[in-house]
Formats: C-alpha cells, structure tokens, sequence
C-alpha cells in the first residue's frame, strides 16, 4: 500500500527542551490516523515538521513520496493543515479568504467546491460576511476549509474541535469520515479520546517526543484487556484500595481481573456496611491505555508496539 506520511529518525531540540527525539513511523494511504499525548508530548511540533514550519535537527519526513525539506512545493501541494491557532486575515469575507487560499496552489474556478465546503461546515450563511465578525468557533471552521480547499490527499488535523460546540463536532466528523472513505488520509490529534477511539485505525502516542506506542487499536487495548467498575459509594473496603484506578469525590473506578472478583467486591461492601449509590461495569478504553503508557497511570509501563 502506498505511504501517504513518513517520519525517518526525526528529532528536534528548542534550547533545552527535546521536543522530538528519534520519531518515527509510517502513515498508509486512506489511513484514518490519531496522534496522541499529553501536553508538551511533541504532536504539534511534529505537524509542523511535517508542514515544513520547523526543520528537524535530524532525519526526514515525506509526503506521499515528496520530501517536505527538498521537495517542499510538491510535498506541501499534496498537504492539508488545520492548526490548533486561530489565524485569519480581517480584511476578507469567508467566501475570499477560501478562493485566497485556492489561489495560493494556482487553483480558479473553485466555487462548486467552496458551496460543498461551506455547506458541510455549516458556513454557507456566512461566506459573504467578513473573518473579524465571526465567532471563534466559526472562524475554526474556516481553517478546516482552508485546508481542503486544494483538495489535498493528506489532511492534517491539529486538535480541531477544541473550543467547538457538540454540533459542529459531529458535523465536521460526519464530513471528514466522508472525505476518508473517498480516500483521503486523515492524521488527526485530539485531547477526545473517544474520538479517536471511535475514528482512528491506527494510533501512535507520544510522551516526551518518544513514541512510546504504535499500533492498530485494537491491539493497543488487547494488552490492558480488564474489567473496570465504576462504583459510587463513600469509600472503599480497604482490601481493595490498591484496585482503585482513579477517583473524583465519591465515584471510584476499579480494577477487575475477572468477573468473578465482582461478587467479591460486593461481599466487601455489604460486610463493612457500605452503601452503594451506583455501580457499573465496563471494559478497558483508550482512555485507560493512554494513562498507562503516558505514564499518568499507577501499572507499569509495557513496551511500545511496533507496527509502521
């Protein structure tokens, strides 16, 4: 299959802080791909690698074969970003800043497909109305169509929906799952786990510039396979406070190894006269490995997957 995106050993360092260091891994073509980190991980400094707005200290990156330093007309024709900042010019309306960035890559005649971006973005009452009138959830949705305005077969999504409503969110999924399933490529990085648990393929995470897993998604949960109870009670019977994952006031999350061990745990509540308030079950998410391997989690970390 073709590689829509390549990163070769890059690494890049801002005085004393290692930003990237030796990343590397492949993207197929017509992959729907998520990036993931904490803050500070290194996501956006390696979009902007991959846009060629920094330049590694080392290695190289590719776009559909084009390489984004020696090659960078072709690599960047061929490349969509949607950038976590929200950057607009004041002077136009949405419908000019559209056809401005049309002509940035020598495209005219544009129009039908501006219609069709700004129909999916929920922008077609605004296209006459000027960039420094919107809100800034609107002007968000602007940078997602500048970015597909060439019609690009890699789009790059730097956390889109931050600061976005519920509808929006959905319709902006909604329209780039559409774009996937035509053959575009979609790199997406996102704080909505759930997100990129419900639309990625492949998943890499980063912490602290390192990759540190990449694999299909469900073989990133199969290791970490438990069972999770979300119990809301006043506490917890002491004999299972090291289960406890995670808790926020009296709502505790707890580790299962098996299902049996669920009677157990409520033998333990009725013997210390605990009261239940609320109980489910359910089963490990990204979210959870996603702690675990960023290492905001209390399990050891296992080793990174490998898988390009």
């Amino acid at each position: 299959m073709t590689c829509a995106v390549e990163f070769q050993a890059v690494s890049r360092r801002f005085g004393e802080l290692q930003a990237l260091n030796d990343v590397s891994f492949k993207i197929a073509s017509g992959e729907f791909f998520g990036l993931l980190g904490p803050n500070g991980a290194g996501k956006t400094t390696l979009i902007s690698v991959l846009g060629g707005l920094v330049r590694p200290d080392s290695g190289r990156a590719f776009v559909m074969g084009h390489d984004v330093a020696t090659d960078y007309l072709n690599s960047r024709r061929r490349l969509g970003v949607v950038p976590q900042e929200i950057v607009f010019d004041p002077f136009f309306t949405v419908r000019e800043t559209l056809r401005l960035q049309a002509g940035y890559f020598g495209l005219r005649r544009v129009d039908d497909w501006i219609d069709e971006i700004l129909h999916h973005l929920g922008l077609s009452d605004k296209a006459d109305k000027n960039m420094r009138t919107l809100s800034g959830g609107m002007k968000r949705r602007v940078l997602v169509g500048q970015a597909l305005v060439h019609k690009p077969p890699v789009i790059v999504l730097d956390e889109p929906t931050a600061g976005v409503d519920v509808e929006l969110r959905h319709a902006l999924w909604a329209f780039i799952s559409k774009l996937n399933k035509e053959g575009h490529t979609i790199l997406l990085t996102t704080h909505y786990l759930q997100e990129a648990e419900t639309l990625c393929d492949r998943i890499a995470m980063l912490k602290s510039g390192r990759v540190v897993a990449l694999d299909h998604k469900q073989h990133l949960l199969s290791p970490f396979e438990m069972i999770m109870v979300r119990l809301t009670a006043p506490r917890v019977p002491d004999s299972w406070q090291a289960r406890i994952r995670r808790m926020e006031g009296q709502s505790f999350l707890i580790e299962l190894q098996r299902f049996e061990e669920l009677e157990t745990l409520l033998s333990a509540l009725r013997a210390e006269g605990i009261p239940v308030k609320d109980l489910q079950v359910e089963q490990t998410d990204l979210e959870q490995v996603f702690l675990r391997l960023t290492g905001s989690g209390s399990r050891e970390q296992p080793q990174a997957k490998g898988s390009s």
